[in-house]
């Protein structure tokens, strides 16, 4: 048998062991400052894991264990290049207190002398000084896993990691399954879910960096399919349970309706609207055990921030901020994001609007909608971390575009605004990134428009 598979498996074999010195260099041996090597690293690790995809797209057992065993190379590792798993520790440790993790600031709970458990003051100066100073806008189901990992933490951190990277683990695990039965209901290789396991962007940011994107995607995923069974109450409860632990796929809510649609192209309104009144009772259910007078004023607050005062990695603002400059003299951020977000909003129900009245390849309509929503909210928005584009990346498997695959490739350049303890973007590298992107989206919107295939949606 090991005769067998070095005879016909050496390449790729070769190209797995080297992935996985790459991995490992990159969990422990790496300081996010040094840019050189985290592209060098990032690039390899894309090219590697592509060619050794397309080598072994056949051979399901190899594919898998190598999604694992890149997995568990990270399972001692502490996140370093975000320091967002510090406050999901801080706010899981506060609820673990019986404290509420939407009241008060990290640093103002610290200085009052409130927070007496372990690591506090190690988990605050972590943290870094911008989470430290606002307050915390998780959406309940996500505080509920930070209460899980602390359990764990104690005086180590490391238990609490450790934890958390179980939860992403086991997401990834229901992302397997889901995405294989969704992909074989819409006709399509099944393969196509390793473009998401395989892919550096995801184990490092999610295994790695602990972001609960994985979590969300997982639930999104299981939901598709209960509404593409027509099991829209379950449905409309697990696609809450997303929304509980980010936000993000409350943008889907217009663009589902296509789920709702009879055989005579009409809408069935009372499962629309039963669909979206369960989603909302069951989301703001979770807030209950949370309720203050402050907490709506506080966290409304928190989330505008992202729109009005948070900017990284972004490309359409960038422009708008340029000109902003040029025409003020100042940063506009404060009336662009909203106007920007206006757009979004409007942009979203023209989008559900274009891709109710698709009957053409109705069965990869619903998903390419879905990937125009998240798109078109992201080439928006003020600030792009590299972990929100697991969401295009995963959506784009069930379609026939590519471009998020070379966005999570590309991403890569944002990275360099962390060579030097300050955060300073190189807007030379966001702006290769983006021409890339955009460059590749607009000739698949070209080179489609001419396709007479019925999967061209």
């Amino acid at each position: 048998m090991i005769e067998d598979l070095l005879k016909y498996h050496r390449t790729p074999l070769i190209f797995l062991l080297s992935c996985c010195a790459f991995y490992i260099s990159f969990a422990y041996d790496l300081d996010r400052t040094d840019f050189p090597k985290l592209l060098s690293l990032y690039l390899a690790l894309a090219f590697l894991s592509w060619k050794m995809y397309k080598m072994e797209r056949r051979n399901l057992k190899f594919l898998i264990a190598a999604s694992i065993l890149f997995r568990l190379i990270f399972l001692f590792h502490s996140p370093g290049l975000s320091q967002d798993f510090y406050r999901f520790l801080w706010d899981g440790q506060l609820i673990l207190e019986g404290m509420n993790p939407y009241i008060s600031t990290p640093g103002a709970l610290l200085a009052s002398g409130h927070a007496h458990f372990d690591n506090a003051a190690r988990l605050v100066s972590g943290m870094g000084s911008l989470s430290e100073g606002n307050h915390s806008n998780y959406p309940p189901l996500s505080q509920l896993l930070y209460a899980f990992a602390a359990l764990f933490t104690g005086k180590s951190l490391m238990g609490g990691v450790i934890a958390l990277r179980g939860v992403l683990m086991l997401a990834e695990v229901g992302i397997f399954y889901f995405g294989r039965k969704l992909l074989k209901n819409f006709h399509l290789p099944e393969d196509r879910i390793f473009w998401f396991l395989l892919n550096p962007l995801v184990i490092i940011e999610l295994t790695g960096n602990l972001h609960l994107e994985g979590v969300m995607i997982f639930f999104l995923l299981w939901a598709l399919y209960l509404l593409q069974r027509n099991r829209w109450v379950l449905g409309a409860l697990v696609f809450s349970f997303a929304v509980s632990i980010k936000l993000i796929p409350l943008l889907f809510l217009p663009l589902l309706i296509v789920y709702f649609r009879k055989t005579n192209n009409g809408i069935n309104i009372f499962r629309l609207l039963s669909f979206y009144s369960l989603v909302a009772v069951t989301f703001l259910t979770g807030f209950l055990p949370f309720l203050s007078s402050e907490l709506v004023s506080e966290y409304l607050a928190t989330v505008g921030l992202w729109f009005q005062k948070f900017e990284f990695n972004a490309s359409i603002y960038y422009l708008v901020r340029w000109v902003g400059f040029l025409v003020k003299g100042y940063n506009i951020i404060a009336t662009a994001g909203i106007v920007l977000g206006v757009g979004v909003f409007a942009g979203i129900l023209g989008l559900a609007g274009y891709f109710w009245k698709r009957r053409r390849a109705d069965i990869l309509v619903r998903p390419t909608g879905l990937l125009a929503g998240i798109c078109l909210y992201y080439f928006l928005a003020t600030t792009i971390h590299p972990w929100y584009l697991t969401l295009p990346l995963i959506l784009c498997i069930f379609t026939r575009f590519r471009f998020p695959l070379v966005w999570a490739v590309t991403v890569v350049f944002s990275y360099s605004a962390y060579s030097s303890t300050l955060v300073d973007e190189n807007l030379w590298l966001v702006a290769v990134e983006y021409l890339m992107v955009y460059g590749y989206l607009v000739y698949e919107v070209i080179s489609k428009s001419k396709e007479k295939s019925p999967y061209s949606s």
